[in-house]
């Protein structure tokens, strides 16, 4: 945060400072409005006045150093609100592929009328403390639909694991909730061999299973996962769609509760 605010103060003074010396260029004898001057000494005279107009800017924000908090946080709401448009756009053209992918598990009223998208690693320590916020919001909200997205981001080992989960997903689907939260809620490191310990103890045929994780379209809707999160800017996990917005990181229960009543009241 200091470092992006550095960066911001830095860009404001030298965007002021660019300001001020293109009008002085371009106006060499402004400061002396009315004197005439030989042409010879026009170079002159410009970097005089430049070296004036860097006192002036230096001495101005030192003396108020809270404007460059306040083109900072300008700075912040701008972008914020591109984005957010950027990412209408994006939920737009891309709705079934972030809310009704068939490699997607579903929890929760898989009829509900507001949906909530959760991009996930079986390896982040955030969505493992996450789980009892799906868990409370699915048991408490009647219409809330939650989809889990697999985004394996954290090495092969997530990577594999989420290959089971897919496959194990295709074979048993009414089951998934339950090897989710198996393989979420774990202790332990989530790898290939612990999520087909799951799957197996759920009732999969290992045999089945192997071969289910070859199958090529888990691999393609993984790729399309990666490059939906990077339409939707999303790095990390785990992140969340709810209606047209994106939210980003673990903000609890009773953030995504508020997101969730926003949604439903823009239905």
């Amino acid at each position: 945060m200091k470092k992006a605010l550095l960066l911001g103060t830095t860009g404001v003074a030298v965007a002021l400072a660019m300001l001020a010396f293109g009008f002085v260029a371009g106006n060499p004898q402004t400061a002396r409005a009315g004197t005439a001057q030989p042409v010879e000494t026009a170079a002159a005279d410009t970097k005089i006045d430049r070296t004036e107009v860097e006192g002036i800017i230096r001495d101005y924000l030192l003396k108020n150093p809270e404007v460059l908090l306040e083109v900072q946080d300008a700075l912040e709401a701008k972008q914020k609100e591109e984005q957010r448009i950027a990412h209408l756009g994006v939920i737009k053209n891309a709705k079934d592929q972030i809310f009704n992918s068939s490699f997607d598990g579903v929890v929760g009223n898989p009829n509900g009328k507001v949906t909530i998208v959760e991009f996930y690693d079986y390896n982040c320590g955030f969505c493992k403390r996450a789980i009892d916020d799906m868990r409370a919001l699915t048991k408490s909200d009647p219409d809330l639909r939650f989809v889990l997205k697999e985004f394996p981001i954290l090495g092969p080992d997530s990577q594999k694991a989420s290959v089971v989960s897919m496959a194990f997903h295709l074979m048993k689907p009414e089951k998934y909730g339950e090897f989710h939260n198996a393989l979420l809620g774990g202790q332990g490191r989530a790898t290939e061999a612990a999520a087909i310990k799951v799957a197996l103890s759920l009732g999969a045929d290992e045999a089945a299973l192997r071969e289910k994780m070859k199958d090529p379209t888990i691999n393609e809707a993984l790729a399309k996962t990666y490059d939906l999160a990077n339409k939707l800017a999303i790095t990390g996990t785990p992140s969340y769609v709810v209606g047209n917005e994106v939210v980003f990181g673990a903000l609890g229960q009773e953030v995504l509760a508020e997101k969730i009543e926003a949604a439903k009241a823009a239905l």
